[in-house]
């Protein structure tokens, strides 16, 4: 839901700075590389400490770079296959990190199994929710759904409650229970997330199946149709000028014997 709209006003913010880096000769998946390697250090080193507002400071400057290479990608007219596979694959290191920081927090200092267990849930539905959709492309089918919670709904979701939560530490009050919020609402979220994918891959899969058995059907019908006008042509062709002369010759004779009597 996000991404449709804020893709677009995040990609013209950062354009100059998109172009700024073309300028120093930096590559595409330079910033790529360098944007999850700053967002997995600061989800797995601030936040299993329970240092949630630096934690999201430090990821949030190195999260906007997957709006950054694809502004370069184009301005540099490199847009490619090996790009876009790099660039999605990287972004499910990210997620498992930032989700992964948080299990460890709850595993440990945060001292809550049902929590740790939750972040381990979106963690883990946040990776099928992206297979989802990619493994029903690769078989053909669009997938034409825009789930409840997506990936950026993910990460605005989780990391602004991170963020604010992180100012508990600087003395404000009660702040701290809205990652637990913010997590059972990603939980959830996701799940809805994934059954509308998996809902709408098993209706377009239907559908194709039945297009294509309605497509059979139509080609094996044509066959006969076309072996029923070659007999008819063939029926004709065995009607010689020959045969027809002789047949011509025989009803002559016959009215000829029928004058005589």
């Amino acid at each position: 839901m996000l991404n449709k709209y804020a893709r677009a006003f995040f990609t013209r913010v950062l354009t100059p700075f998109a172009t700024f880096l073309i300028r120093r000769g930096v590559s595409p998946d330079t910033v790529t590389l360098l944007g999850t390697a700053g967002v997995v250090a600061g989800a797995l080193v601030f936040y299993p400490m329970g240092e949630f507002f630096w934690g999201t400071v430090v990821i949030t400057l190195f999260v906007f770079s997957d709006l950054v290479d694809g502004n370069m990608a184009r301005q540099l007219g490199r847009s490619s296959r090996w790009g876009a596979f790099l660039d999605s694959t990287l972004d499910r290191v990210a997620d498992g990190a930032i989700f992964g920081g948080f299990a460890l927090w709850y595993a440990g200092g945060g001292d809550d199994i049902a929590l740790c267990a939750v972040s381990i849930f979106c963690l883990a539905s946040g990776q099928v929710v992206s297979y989802t959709k990619a493994r029903g492309e690769s078989i053909g089918l669009p997938v034409a759904v825009n789930g409840l919670v997506e990936r950026a709904e993910r990460l605005v979701i989780s990391l602004v409650a991170a963020g604010l939560a992180g100012l508990h530490k600087f003395g404000v009050p009660g702040i701290q229970y809205l990652l637990p919020v913010a997590l059972w609402i990603v939980a959830v979220g996701s799940l809805v997330t994934l059954i509308q994918r998996v809902v709408t891959v098993r209706r377009e899969s239907a559908e194709a199946e039945a297009e294509a058995e309605a497509e059979a059907e139509a080609d094996a019908a044509e066959p006969g149709a076309v072996e029923s006008g070659a007999a008819e042509s063939a029926a004709a062709e065995s009607t010689t000028p020959e045969s027809a002369a002789v047949e011509e010759k025989q009803k002559s004779r016959e009215q000829g014997s029928e004058a005589a009597k």
